[in-house]
């Protein structure tokens, strides 16, 4: 059930969801996720999934923060096109990992990326954001050939 017209509890959350958002942690596993992680194939995938790996923390720490503030709008606690409008990064790094996800999905944890996953598909600002994230993902991944 989708809530209706954004009120201040909306409100409230969606800068709630900021200030975590430039936490130092947060910030900084945004910064190498984001930056550093471009994958090729599945086994790229894998790596950054396992523990070991440079980026192993800031996969986690980035998985686990979007999947909980996009479960806010998936069992509709916020207003969902309105929290979207400003929290669409999560669907960059679903953007990634999604041509993998299924066998991600099978190796690690069947539920990883669900609500990011649902926001993608669900709501239309998910849905036009994928499609941007999508092309800048493959834009990126080919100027790195």
């Amino acid at each position: 059930m989708s809530k209706g017209t954004p009120d201040y509890q909306d409100a409230d959350l969606v800068l709630r969801v900021y200030e975590m958002r430039r936490e130092s942690v947060i910030r900084a596993s945004r910064d190498a996720f984001n930056g550093k992680f471009w994958p090729t194939n599945y086994e790229d995938v894998k790596a950054v999934a396992s523990p070991g790996h440079e980026l192993n923390a800031a996969y986690r720490q980035l998985g686990t923060y979007w999947e909980m503030v996009y479960g806010l709008v998936r069992h509709g606690i916020v207003n969902p096109e309105y929290f979207m409008e400003t929290n669409g990064e999560g669907i960059f790094m679903y953007a990634k990992v999604e041509p993998y996800l299924e066998q991600l999905r099978k190796d690690f944890n069947p539920t990883i990326l669900r609500n990011t996953e649902w926001v993608a598909k669900e709501t239309e600002r998910g849905r036009m954001l994928i499609e941007l994230f999508r092309a800048r993902v493959q834009k990126a991944l080919e100027s790195k050939k």
